[in-house]
């Protein structure tokens, strides 16, 4: 069992001395009502219900990081579906909150949104009684501003995600911008910048298709009819890494169909890269938790276009072919190429591994029951090493072992048991197959 809180230590290596964090979720103990953290670093805020929409807030919730190169330690309480923000530049961001309560977030598709304009990022967690869990997430976007994440357990073992480098918006924008002079798709239209010409932000597909719900349409479509093909007379056969175990599939009228399970239409490039609309949505109630668990494994093949080649999904995959066949999910290949050690979570079901995987998780996690210290290091690290040109697969990090939280490789078991404690944290924040966590449903848009 965890501590009643735990600490982070926050590294400024943005070089400014106007940066923030933000820190917000939900209150665990206290029938996860939403809170903050204060400017000081430790005092809990939880905002009283509001009697109107868009309220402010009534306490500073922006902690100063002080000078470039300075650490400052927060504690914290056990939080549900967390959220560490980050900003730099004299405009804090802005959280307001609606009726419930209900906190109305930053966002990068609202061009309105108070935000929108100033450089900012994010990393999630969730700390509870069995552990502490935290990611890089970049299902939204390529914030400006790296991240990268140390947890230090009790026993002294330690585990990393090293994030970008400081100039990893800039190579994610360079590469987003040849993929589309190569095949037109679209891809540049991801890049965001400021009105006075800085990029602010590099969106994933799903966040860029909110303005502009045609972009990428048919994207996909050359590659699903094959996939429909070789599927009317070849088994897809899918490990669900849970109760229901391994279930077969053919193509039978026009739709994936696994016999007294359900079946997934044809899906469009918007379902594919939300992995939550069409076929991977409104399951029918007598098995929809076993089509969620195929759908995200199918939803995963179709992002990394592994589907036509590996009849065995999950457990068949490679790494290496990640993203080796176009059409793919080009913003998830150079997010995985970019970053340092290739992980972050680039789509919703970038968590997705074989059963027994002994290598780091795509996703870039660091979790462990024992915290001692979780470092989060913004601007890049000390020593920027050059991110690997490679095609978005995972390498192993020496500083894990492979992922284990005491320094050795997992067990077959082990990262099933994660996996299966991930699903049900996004069950329970009901964040269906999104990573996004505490999206309030009154958010304005």
């Amino acid at each position: 069992m965890t501590n009643p809180t735990t600490d982070i230590a926050i590294v400024n290596n943005t070089g400014s001395t106007e940066a923030y964090v933000y820190i917000n979720g939900l209150d665990i103990n206290n029938n996860n009502t939403p809170l903050f953290i204060q400017s000081d670093g430790k005092t809990v805020y939880r905002p009283a219900n509001p009697s109107a929409t868009q309220t402010a807030l009534t306490e500073d919730i922006a902690i100063p990081l002080g000078a470039a190169g300075a650490t400052t330690t927060v504690t914290i309480p056990q939080i549900a579906g967390g959220r560490i923000w980050f900003s730099t530049g004299s405009t804090k961001l802005t959280f307001l909150v609606n009726p419930g309560p209900a906190i109305v977030e930053p966002s990068v598709t609202n061009t309105a949104d108070p935000n929108y304009n100033i450089d900012w990022g994010f990393a999630e967690f969730t700390y509870n009684t069995e552990q502490l869990f935290v990611n890089i997430s970049y299902v939204d976007f390529v914030p400006p501003i790296p991240v990268a994440l140390q947890l230090v357990n009790t026993s002294g073992a330690t585990q990393t995600v090293q994030g970008m480098p400081a100039n990893g918006l800039a190579t994610v924008v360079d590469q987003l911008t040849q993929q589309n002079a190569s095949d037109g798709a679209g891809w540049d239209q991801l890049i965001v910048k400021a009105s006075d010409g800085h990029v602010l932000r590099a969106l994933s597909p799903n966040s860029a298709r909110v303005a502009n719900s045609s972009l990428f349409n048919g994207y996909f479509d050359s590659y699903i009819d094959q996939v429909w093909t070789k599927y009317t007379s070849t088994d897809l056969t899918v490990d669900t890494q849970a109760s229901w175990g391994t279930v077969t599939g053919r193509v039978q009228n026009d739709a994936i169909t696994f016999a007294n399970v359900g079946s997934f239409a044809r899906p469009s490039a918007g379902d594919i890269f939300s992995c939550s609309t069409g076929p991977f949505a409104n399951y029918p109630s007598a098995t929809a938790d076993e089509m969620g668990a195929l759908g995200a494994r199918i939803a995963a093949a179709f992002n990394r276009s592994t589907l036509l080649s590996d009849a065995q999904q999950p457990d068949g995959e490679v790494v290496s072919n990640y993203y080796a066949t176009s059409p793919t999910n080009h913003y998830a290949r150079i997010v995985h190429a970019t970053n340092i050690d290739n992980r972050g979570y680039a789509f919703p079901y970038d968590d997705v591994v074989p059963s027994g995987s002994t290598q780091p998780d795509p996703a870039g996690t660091v979790f462990d029951g024992s915290p001692k210290l979780l470092t989060v290091t913004l601007g890049g690290p000390a020593s920027n090493a050059p991110a690997n040109p490679g095609n978005g697969g995972v390498v192993k990090d020496p500083a894990t072992g492979g992922g284990g939280s005491d320094g050795s490789t997992p067990t077959t078991g082990f990262w099933d048991k994660v996996k299966s404690w991930f699903g049900s944290l996004k069950k329970f924040l009901h964040i269906g197959t999104s990573t996004s966590t505490l999206k309030a449903k009154a958010k304005s848009k």
